[in-house]
């Protein structure tokens, strides 16, 4: 087999870091972080370096540490990452209507 046929695409890279993002729940809420609207950006580079920009549901959030290193830690188990870095921001500002339908939902928002 030949060595590019073994490494995955950025696109199954990407794939598979949603798919980790929605297995990662804040603390106080019962909705994973991606559904909540936490994650504004995944990107992976050529070399398989992944970036998160996300943000958190208050700047005195108590997952403020423990959120971004859970994201970092799974994203790096997935085979083929390299590296991964997660950047948080509060612009804009996370409010209840970047959660999704389910998230609403879930959360009797609806």
């Amino acid at each position: 087999m030949e060595s590019e046929q073994l490494t995955k695409t950025f696109m199954e890279i990407q794939d598979e870091v949603y798919t980790q993002l929605q297995t990662i729940y804040d603390p106080e809420i019962p909705v994973n972080i991606f559904e909540l609207g936490l994650i504004y950006e995944v990107n992976v580079d050529i070399d398989n370096n992944v970036q998160v920009l996300m943000t958190l549901t208050a700047p005195n959030c108590p997952a403020a540490e423990s959120l971004p290193a859970e994201v970092e830690q799974k994203v790096n188990a997935i085979e083929g990452v390299n590296s991964c870095k997660v950047d948080i921001t509060f612009d804009p500002p996370w409010d209840q209507e970047m959660m999704s339908e389910s998230a609403k939902l879930e959360l009797g928002f609806l």
